[in-house]
């Protein structure tokens, strides 16, 4: 029996062993089966076709078909998910979405997620996952979505919902330098309580579920242990370490598969594709404090993490930074909302990671926090 093999039945029988506990009042979702990858990689890939009427289909969502912030209802029993602190939690609180006025509401389920913003010490709201069911969802503007992370406000106060338009900006940016890249969508939310009784309304943000970053990809997203920087592919593997250089995210690691996913394709190419930007230096929350083992006094301290790379290799992934700067900077006075005070922070941030490639800064940086090892 392969190694292969093994990991399949394992999958099978945790599957079978699963069972769904009912209560009125809330779910219980099934746990998931066991990682099993290398099952996964050894599953036959679809035709041509197929796939490409995949990608064509994730690409065509309508809930990332425009930037334009949605007004939306949670209705569901917030307050009892607010208190369910426990990492994979299996609770699901069923509850409804409405999308503007007048529309009828779609029903969902809730669950809480996360590891750091789960914390009752970190945030009063924790983020939430949305549970759609394909029937009841066709038609809507989220259509074709089964599973989403919907990132709260964390706190009900305006400083942290600003903290979500912050981070809303570094998802766009990385999609203006790399094809494969989380799309994000925000919202502005009305939360009402079982009751019927409205909570508080604060900004959102939905993220794209990987499997559809894996479908645009021609893909699978799949969590391959001990991967290391000789293992991907080396233009978006520098393209992604720039890129968190440049907003001053040290809060990434490939090797334990924090805030990256992994996207394999048929010829077994492995694309990073980063996610998670709140402790960076660019959105500056107020939480946020960088590794103590990383020798740097604060997270707008930027600092290189990602492979050394000769002057052929980074010098076409600094150009096409270069090409993008006056798009990354205009994202800045896309959001009104946006606070003014920050956006010019912000703004002036990434202006100095752009005036180091002008004056040819940016190699030494580069040069010296180069990894020569396997991966950060």
């Amino acid at each position: 029996m392969t190694h292969w093999t093994r990991w399949g039945t394992a999958a099978i029988a945790a599957l079978l062993a699963t069972s769904v506990l009912a209560a009125q009042e809330k779910k219980t979702k099934a746990p998931k089966a066991p990682n099993a990858p290398y099952a996964k990689l050894a599953e036959p890939w679809p035709d041509a076709d197929a796939l490409r009427q995949r990608k064509e289909e994730a690409e065509k969502r309508p809930l990332f078909a425009s930037h334009e912030p949605l007004a939306l209802t949670i209705k569901a029993d917030l307050k009892a998910m607010n208190k369910d602190r426990t990492e994979n939690s299996a609770s699901l609180y069923p509850g409804t979405i409405t999308v503007g006025s007048g529309t009828a509401a779609i029903p969902v389920e809730l669950s809480s997620r996360g590891h750091f913003r789960l914390r009752q010490g970190s945030c009063s709201w924790v983020p939430i996952r949305v549970h759609f069911k394909k029937k009841e969802a066709a038609g809507t503007i989220f259509d074709g979505q089964s599973s989403l992370k919907l990132v709260t406000h964390c706190r009900d106060n305006d400083d942290f919902e600003q903290h979500v338009l912050r981070e809303y900006l570094p998802y766009r940016i990385y999609a203006l330098v790399s094809p494969i890249a989380f799309r994000a969508r925000l919202a502005k939310i009305t939360y009402v309580d079982a009751a019927g009784k409205p909570m508080t309304t604060r900004y959102g943000m939905f993220i794209e579920d990987d499997s559809d970053v894996a479908r645009r990809a021609q893909a699978r997203s799949i969590e391959l242990p001990r991967i290391g920087f000789k293992d991907l592919e080396p233009e978006s593997l520098t393209t992604m370490s720039l890129f968190e250089y440049m907003i001053g995210n040290t809060d990434v690691s490939i090797v334990k598969l924090h805030n990256v996913k992994m996207m394999v394709n048929e010829q077994r190419v492995i694309i990073p594709v980063p996610y998670d930007f709140d402790f960076s230096g660019l959105v500056d929350t107020i939480y946020a404090n960088p590794d103590p083992k990383l020798g740097i006094a604060s997270v707008q301290e930027r600092l290189y993490r990602g492979p050394c790379r000769p002057d052929a290799e980074i010098d076409p992934i600094i150009a096409k930074f270069r090409a993008k700067q006056a798009d990354v900077l205009a994202l800045y006075d896309s959001l009104p909302d946006l606070n003014a005070g920050y956006r010019k922070r912000a703004k002036s941030y990434l202006e100095s990671f752009f005036s180091s490639i002008e004056h040819n800064e940016i190699k030494r940086a580069l040069a010296s926090g180069c990894l020569r090892g396997g991966g950060m």
